[in-house]
């Protein structure tokens, strides 16, 4: 815990944003409490679509802006990351009686155009019955295009920025609701299951508790939030080819169909507006029904809610602006800082989208840089890696062919995900190891102790679920026998230590 036992700058919320914003805080200067009531990403920044994009769709709401700011963004963030995010094509066929085909080729001639593309190829007009994406679908589908966007581990890019804080100083502390927080002109005193702690600055990044975390702040909300539930089912793998889809609905709705995990494929989502509470969001059956019908329009093979292997679902909260429809509702976000006549500051962040984070992060900085004395020197997060990115971006087949030189017990499918989750960090948990047994015990498909370990000492996971489904995504893969011992073993470790001590190998 910081030193004095006062930070200049406690975040609630361990999602993708408060993470983006304790990082670039703890990267100026600052003091900074990360507050996370669950786990990091345990909510709707886990449960995103996965894509780094500029939202092609929005352009039909003419949200050009928040387009321009993603797209901008997408190159930003593969540099910064190229371990969790890289470049994706997506096709996206044309279908007769919805959009034509010149307002499709419009719309991805300002995509291509508006967001500073550099590096990313541009996009081109495909014949389905020669492209490889062709061959999974019907044969009605016979021209579309091919665009370029990126892929992203959501969850793994909330873990690196909270990582990167803390390797900066930052003190995260998970699994402690807030349950009050008391002002006073010179600072906060935050009141929570494990103690209480004091800062001066507040920032009020909790997601779809927004508005509940303003209520224990005693603060009067500028706006209303909207509660939109995305969900996500994956089946086994549909097509063998590299592409992405964007498929178009006759309901005038989208969704994507994306290459997962090697031998998955990831389907959605769905936009329905959510009023239940958020401790145990599920998809519905509606929802499981209506992708898979979605996915039946496109491809030769059908698929039931039998074939789901896995579904999730999160709710995104958006900025209420009156639309009818959920998938209408802005992506866009709003920073609202208090006046100065009202005490120590208090920084609300609302809406928002995981491509936007570390731009609306930097922006949040920028705006308490005012108010908050400690913060100090320029924009940073642009230019430096996040934790294991720190290779170029066209290096991830060369970082993985080492590592199966360095350690040739592992075969191309570990390097593989390896590579993917950690970059160049696995080295702090393969260390010399040349065979497997130096790794400690196997709890299946390559998930040693030495990586469990890692993830508990350096990464704040504390559970099975942590680390099969957010850590990793190893839960596809785990028999139940599996991820018992998984469980169990991490029950014999007793507390977790703090992210960031020593920590020893045990025992399976």
């Amino acid at each position: 815990m910081s030193a004095s036992g006062f930070y200049d700058i406690a975040v609630i919320g361990g999602g993708v944003n408060g993470a983006g914003i304790a990082r670039d805080a703890a990267g100026r200067g600052a003091r900074v409490l990360l507050l996370e009531a669950g786990d990091l990403a345990q909510g709707t920044s886990s449960a995103s679509t996965k894509l780094i994009h500029g939202g092609l769709r929005y352009l039909e709401h003419y949200e050009f802006g928040l387009v321009r700011e993603s797209l901008s963004e997408r190159e930003a963030l593969w540099r910064i990351a190229p371990h969790i995010i890289w470049p994706m094509r997506f096709v996206l066929p044309h279908v007769k009686g919805l959009r034509p085909r010149w307002l499709l080729r419009l719309g991805l001639f300002l995509y291509d155009h508006i967001g500073g593309r550099r590096l990313l190829p541009p996009t081109t007009s495909i014949d389905l019955t020669k492209h490889p994406a062709g061959k999974p679908l019907k044969s009605q589908y016979r021209r579309g295009f091919e665009y370029s966007d990126g892929w992203v581990d959501d969850a793994r890019l909330v873990v690196l920025n909270a990582r990167d804080a803390a390797n900066r100083g930052a003190d995260v502390v998970t699994r402690t609701p807030l349950l009050r927080a008391q002002r006073a002109s010179t600072g906060w005193t935050l009141k929570t299951p494990r103690g209480e702690f004091t800062a001066g600055a507040l920032v009020n990044a909790a997601g779809p508790s927004v508005l509940s975390v303003s209520a224990l702040t005693g603060d009067a909300p500028p706006l209303g939030m909207r509660l939109v539930r995305g969900s996500h089912i994956v089946v086994p793998r549909l097509f063998d080819h590299p592409f992405a889809y964007f498929f178009q609905l006759a309901d005038g709705r989208i969704f994507f169909a994306i290459p997962y995990e090697r031998d998955f494929t990831l389907i959605g989502t769905t936009d329905r507006d959510h009023h239940e509470g958020l401790d145990h969001i599920r998809a519905s059956e509606e929802e499981i029904a209506y992708l898979c019908e979605g996915a039946n329009t496109y491809f030769t093979r059908q698929v039931s809610p039998a074939d789901v292997v896995w579904t999730y679902s999160g709710v995104r909260p958006l900025i209420d602006d009156g639309s009818g429809k959920p998938e209408a509702a802005t992506r866009g976000y709003r920073l609202d800082l208090s006046e100065l006549g009202e005490g120590a500051p208090l920084l609300s962040v609302f809406g928002g989208k995981i491509t936007t984070y570390r731009h609306l992060a930097q922006e949040a900085v920028d705006l308490l840089a005012e108010r908050v004395s400690a913060l100090a020197g320029p924009a940073w997060t642009a230019r430096e890696p996040l934790p294991g990115g720190d290779f170029p971006l066209d290096g991830a087949a060369a970082l993985a062919a080492s590592y199966r030189t360095a350690h040739p017990f592992l075969s191309a499918a570990d390097a593989d995900r390896i590579v993917k989750a950690y970059g160049t960090l696995a080295r702090e948990w393969l260390v010399a190891a040349t065979e497997r047994a130096a790794l400690g015990g196997d709890f299946g498909h390559g998930l040693s102790q030495a990586e469990v370990d890692y993830l508990v000492r350096r990464e704040w996971a504390q559970t099975a679920e942590d680390i099969l489904w957010r850590r990793t995504k190893l839960g596809l893969r785990l028999d139940p026998a599996q991820v018992a011992r998984l469980a169990d073993y991490l029950s014999m470790m007793g507390p977790a230590p703090t992210a960031g001590g020593s920590y020893q190998i045990g025992e399976v």
